[in-house]
């Protein structure tokens, strides 16, 4: 399609002298503006097929294009602001800091001059470290999904579709990630908040968590500690016969006496017998018996065996002789146990109380709006692809139509377009594939040059006029 020559430029007229502009110029410069458009109008519809036919292949290239982009799904989850470290001085003073002042605007300002940061932030740093990426990574197997060869690779594309954000006044947190798959998007979301939620809880270092840790390995060691006495006191009551040695004393004090005083009636009916009846009697025989047998029991009540035994071997319970003896080592052992099991309760219960606390300092991760899977596709937006690469593909079409209408409208022997032609030429032949024959001649007075050799003799003539008509 042929084209007018060079775009006509019109001069604009003198200003009015004076500080503003005289009624005239203002009359013409609407009239001005339509005459320096009219020459683009003229040349545009001139080129009008070609423009639409590269309006048709932009339109056709842009749609093409974004329906080869992947869509991409979004899943959102909102937590809401935590209020963990309220406790402490410093999380006052960020609270403070951050809800204060009208609107939230002098607060935020506040706390950033301070260096303030509230758990928000942090919960925020959280989601973007390492720590939690590879957890992500490792649960559904990303460098597989995203074809990364390295773990690096993995997290930055990890990071590129994952928003973490927290508002300045509201102080919800945000956390939105895009995948292919909706499911996978949704599940990824709730897998962050997860994550988080462990996290905050492991790397917590409260007061009461550090209570409530050395709380814990006291508890170990005592538990051993009664344990141990536990057992000593067990093994001592079982070789021993001690079940309770006072009770067991006083019990035994009383049947030593019981026997004491049967034996003392039994030697005086014995007595009365043997005074009236001779030794074989039955009755001074069965008398002998009881009181043998009375005494016996007596002696082993009372530790009295043969050799300084101090415990018959038939016997079930210790000997009063043996009592003061097993009593101080009872008393011990029972001590011991009691002790262990005071401070075993006692740090039980300050354990628990350090639990609670604990749970009130740490800042908790409280879901606001779960992620969903999602049904609408967030990217890529097709319409504004589109529309935008028709713009382009037009707005490039009239670019090179003005330019070359620019182009044309140069004269033949302008030093600078013989200066173009020849770097084009030459670029030209040095490519192979930019042309067929290595090098291809131009009409409308370019000329075709070889890769390291000089014009001929004709270029040279007109370049040598050239610089005369210059100089001259």
């Amino acid at each position: 399609m042929s084209s007018p020559g060079r775009v006509p430029v019109h001069d604009t007229p003198p200003e009015a002298p004076g500080n503003g502009l005289s009624e005239a110029s203002l009359i013409a410069e609407p009239i001005e503006t339509r005459q320096n458009l009219l020459p683009y109008l003229q040349l545009f519809w001139a080129n009008r097929q070609l423009l639409i036919r590269a309006a048709v292949y932009a339109i056709l290239a842009s749609t093409l294009t974004a329906l080869l982009i992947p869509a991409r799904y979004q899943s959102v989850t909102r937590l809401m602001p935590p209020d963990g470290q309220s406790g402490s001085g410093l999380g006052l003073l960020a609270a403070l800091a951050g809800r204060s002042g009208a609107g939230g605007g002098f607060g935020g300002l506040a706390g950033d001059l301070l260096g303030v940061k509230g758990s928000g932030a942090l919960f925020v740093g959280i989601v973007s470290s390492e720590t939690v990426q590879d957890g992500l990574i490792e649960k559904f197997q990303l460098e597989k999904v995203y074809h990364d060869s390295k773990i690096e690779d993995a997290r930055r594309d990890l990071a590129e579709r994952t928003d973490a954000s927290e508002d300045r006044k509201s102080g919800i947190i945000s956390i939105a990630v895009s995948d292919r798959d909706p499911k996978r998007a949704a599940a990824m979301a709730q897998a962050y908040v997860a994550e988080l939620d462990r996290l905050v809880a492991q790397v917590s270092t409260s007061s009461a968590r550090r209570e409530r840790v050395f709380l814990e390995e006291r508890l170990q060691k005592v538990k051993t500690d009664l344990d141990s006495a536990a057992k000593n006191f067990s093994d001592f009551a079982s070789n021993n016969t001690a079940i309770d040695i006072p009770a067991q004393g006083k019990a035994m004090v009383e049947a030593a006496a019981t026997l004491q005083g049967q034996l003392i009636a039994a030697q005086a009916e014995l007595s009365g017998l043997q005074q009236i009846y001779t030794n074989d009697n039955v009755r001074v025989r069965s008398a002998a018996a009881r009181v043998n047998e009375l005494q016996k029991k007596l002696n082993e009540i009372g530790g009295a065996g043969t050799q300084g035994e101090l415990k018959s071997d038939h016997s079930l319970y210790p000997s009063i002789r043996k009592l003061p003896l097993l009593g101080v080592a009872y008393a011990d052992l029972f001590r011991q146990t009691k002790i262990q099991e005071t401070v075993y309760e006692l740090l039980t219960q300050q354990y628990e109380l350090a639990k609670v606390q604990e749970a009130k300092e740490i800042p908790t991760v409280k879901v606001l709006d779960t992620a969903m899977v999602p049904t609408k596709k967030s990217f890529p937006p097709r319409t504004v692809i589109v529309v935008l690469g028709t713009m382009l593909g037009i707005t490039l079409t009239m670019t090179w139509i003005v330019g070359k209408a620019r182009w044309d409208g140069v004269d033949v022997s302008d030093p600078r377009k013989l200066f173009a032609t020849e770097v084009f030429t030459t670029v030209q032949a040095g490519v192979p594939w930019f042309s067929t024959n290595g090098t291809k001649a131009e009409a409308n007075g370019r000329r075709s040059w070889s890769w390291g050799k000089k014009p001929d003799g004709a270029g040279e003539e007109k370049q040598k006029d050239s610089r005369e008509r210059r100089n001259g």
